[in-house]
């Protein structure tokens, strides 16, 4: 390192160059030469002394420096011509371009946008500095990707007029793939289990979807505290990560990854304690322990006790409960106990409830589902539920939730919501194609969030070879302030089964419906709604003799006074992925009195999903419906349920399943029973990748007149569920069991596409 003194004298050499030894004098004039882009006037701010001051050496080289540190020139010397002072200046060079050659793995309008960013773009004033880091910047781009074999070289080329052009040259290279990966010292599990843990993997199937057989520092990080997490889990309370090798060949293409680890011995729980200020019963607080003496040590459980006796205490408004689990370890009899050291804290109340973010979602929106309300104690719990409700609207694609504490209060707290917004209309035209359903177009026009009222407004079209539907809707969350909802709906839907063998008729059916929603929970809500249809018939000379007997009894046109009411129940933990909770659904549907059509519909769904693994879950649903006529009228048939398909029993075409009419085609029936069991697991390679689903599953379903497990059809098969960008992929082989003369089996089913 240059000593001060040292650097002082040197710098003093250097400006000395520029200004030698001047006699002092009076400045009766300021010229400057040299300059081509740069304005006089911006260096005349820039010097120290102006027309009439004394020039001597101190202020010629604060102005050498002064005008250095513009970073606009890169010489500057003063001279004295009778009594004129003359700042001679040459310009640092100016960008006239920035090219890029060979790269394909970044897109070259963002790299100049980054690059503006720094100070490199057609304009501005070159720096070799700059480029320099632009350079070293790039190149680590590069190697967060994999491709350590890159090389790239960087030239200014002069242009005329004092100009530079900055190029780019790209050799990406190949991307460098993890070719093994080794943990040493695994003793208690096998390598191969400890290496399913890992994000990090060797080539596989879908490795060129998820690059995730791509090095990254970041992923073997997180992959080392899995692994750290999984030995603590199971009781090694001494495991040591002791070492981490990351090779790669002298090509620059392959890695190998060595994980050096000692295991050392498994713990057992020896005693629980409870310390400290507890404000609830001491039994409450054992209940919400999750380890118990004789178990094998859990971080895992440890930390969740933890954070269920603070949110237990935060739900009485102890925002700020610490609650430490101090262990006591005894080595030679490899056991633990653990002392749960409660300190709750301070009470406090909310003080305010601040939104941000939300610039077309109106403040009431957000406000009416908040369960924590200002000027109420503290509570997690209702925080937290707060928060799950403003995300399910759908309007925002992040929610955030702080909890600050008040300044200058030490028992007040805020409530800052951040949210940011995401579109909530669109416009949307598809197609897709159902193997049973034929080629579905469709087309919708919707704003979940009308004038950020939170108001629900659509118009849609679907068309596919069985089902057209044609239909307009409108829908107010919170038509009351205690959240009751209320919509309504205008439709139009022909059906023509004639078209997929299903039955030789067709239907014709105009309606409305007006709908009501109340809340009686957090997770329950009834429906109720009263509609009016009028459904036209079609039959043929060659319909089966139940069509026409109908028509002739009935006529061709029926009105229905349609009522209906519901009631549904869903605590799942999501609605795209889930995998815990339970959803509940309870239809009926009646025609009432004034209406030609006298029926009445009921159904019941049961839905559970049951985590079984980390990556694994049990899917069980159950569904049973009845349906009849009254006052000497019938269901009508175009009213039957029916069986068979994606939706139901897997391996059968739509609807195929149950009694048969005297053409042979099916006709559904008045009673459906359905019931599937399906395990749920990531694709191979993509378990981290909740877009993609793999299942097996077993369906059972009969639909008739009475409910006989003799009419019961199976099917046991795979499936795929992907949420594509381009639209929703379901894709299942089933095998039809104990199928039945005039069954209709198709095995492989898809549909592509969404559905209104």
């Amino acid at each position: 390192m240059i000593p001060v003194r040292v650097a002082v004298l040197l710098c003093g050499f250097f400006f000395a160059l520029h200004a030698a030894a001047i006699e002092p004098f009076v400045i009766r004039d300021i010229r400057v030469e040299g300059l081509q882009r740069t304005e006089a006037g911006t260096v005349f701010s820039y010097l120290p002394v102006k027309v009439g001051d004394l020039m001597n050496d101190e202020k010629a080289a604060q102005a050498i420096r002064s005008l250095y540190a513009t970073g606009f020139f890169r010489d500057v010397t003063l001279e004295v011509d009778n009594g004129v002072l003359i700042v001679v200046v040459q310009e640092r060079p100016s960008i006239a371009q920035v090219d890029f050659v060979g790269i394909r793995e970044f897109s070259a309008d963002d790299l100049r946008k980054g690059l503006r960013q720094i100070g490199l773009a057609d304009g501005r004033i070159f720096d070799r500095a700059l480029l320099d880091k632009a350079e070293q910047e790039l190149k680590r781009q590069y190697l967060s990707r994999g491709r350590y074999a890159v090389n790239i070289t960087t030239t200014a080329t002069p242009l005329e007029r004092n100009r530079v052009a900055i190029s780019f040259n790209v050799d990406e290279g190949d991307v460098a793939k993890i070719r093994q990966i080794s943990i040493i010292g695994a003793q208690v599990f096998q390598e191969r289990d400890l290496l399913k843990l890992f994000v990090l993997r060797t080539p596989g199937l879908m490795t060129w979807f998820s690059k995730h057989d791509q090095y990254s520092r970041q992923k073997l990080g997180a992959d080392l505290e899995t692994l750290r997490s999984f030995y603590l889990n199971q009781g090694y309370l001494e495991l040591s990560i002791d070492s981490t090798q990351v090779s790669i060949t002298p090509d620059k293409k392959d890695i190998y990854i060595t994980i050096s680890i000692t295991e050392g011995r498994k713990y057992t729980v020896s005693g629980v304690k409870v310390a400290g200020e507890m404000l609830i019963p001491e039994e409450e607080i054992r209940k919400l322990i999750k380890i118990a003496p004789g178990d094998v040590f859990s971080r895992e459980k440890l930390t969740e006790s933890s954070k269920l006796i603070s949110d237990r205490l935060g739900n009485d408004g102890y925002a700020f409960a610490n609650v430490n689990a101090i262990p006591e370890v005894n080595r030679d009899k490899q056991q633990v106990a653990f002392t749960f050291f409660i300190d709750p804290g301070r009470r406090v109340y909310v003080r305010r409830i601040n939104v941000t973010g939300n610039t077309r979602t109106r403040d009431e929106v957000i406000r009416r589902e908040m369960r924590q309300l200002e000027g109420g104690w503290y509570s997690a719990e209702k925080i937290n539920l707060s928060k799950r409700r403003i995300d399910k609207l759908g309007y925002f694609t992040e929610v955030n939730v702080e909890t600050p504490a008040a300044p200058g209060t030490t028992d007040q707290v805020d409530v800052n919501i951040s949210v940011t917004e995401r579109p909530t209309g669109n416009i949307l035209l598809g197609a897709g194609f159902g193997s049973g359903e034929g080629i579905i177009l469709s087309g919708a026009v919707a704003q979940n969030n009308i004038f950020g009222s939170g108001r629900h407004v659509s118009a849609q079209v679907n068309s596919s070879k069985i089902n057209t539907t044609y239909a307009l809707s409108y829908t107010d969350p919170y038509y009351t302030v205690d959240g009751v909802s209320r919509g309504f709906d205008v439709y139009l839907r022909k059906v023509d089964p004639s078209t997929n063998f299903l039955g030789n008729y067709r239907t014709d059916t105009r309606g409305g419906t007006v709908r009501f929603g109340v809340p009686i929970s957090e997770v329950d809500t009834v429906q109720y709604g009263l509609g009016y249809e009028r459904t036209k018939i079609d039959v043929f000379e060659d319909s089966p003799l139940i069509y026409r007997d109908y028509v002739a009894t009935f006529g061709d046109t029926n009105s229905t006074i349609l009522g209906s009411v519901g009631w549904a129940r869903d605590n799942r933990d999501s609605l795209i992925y889930p995998t815990s909770g339970t959803l509940q659904r309870v239809v009926g549907e009646i025609g009432l009195p004034g209406g030609t059509l006298r029926y009445y519909k009921a159904s019941y769904q049961y839905q559970r999903y049951f985590p079984l693994t980390r990556f694994y879950t049990l899917m069980l649903n159950g569904e049973i419906g009845y349906g009849g006529g009254y006052g000497e009228k019938p269901l009508p048939f175009f009213k039957n349920f029916i069986v068979g398909g994606i939706t139901s029993v897997r391996g059968y075409r739509t609807g195929t399943i149950g009694p048969k009419d005297s053409n042979g085609d099916p006709r559904g029936g008045n009673r459906r029973l359905v019931a599937n069991a399906e395990v749920l697991f990531p694709f191979p390679g993509l378990e981290n990748d909740k877009s993609v689903r793999v299942s097996a599953f077993v369906d059972a379903g009969m639909v008739g007149e009475k409910y006989a497990t003799a009419d019961l059809r199976y099917s046991i098969g795979v499936g795929v569920n992907w949420i594509s960008p381009m639209g929703p992929l379901k894709l299942f082989y089933a095998k039809p069991v104990r199928d039945q003369p005039g069954d209709n089996s198709q095995r492989l089913q898809f549909v592509f596409g969404g559905n209104f």
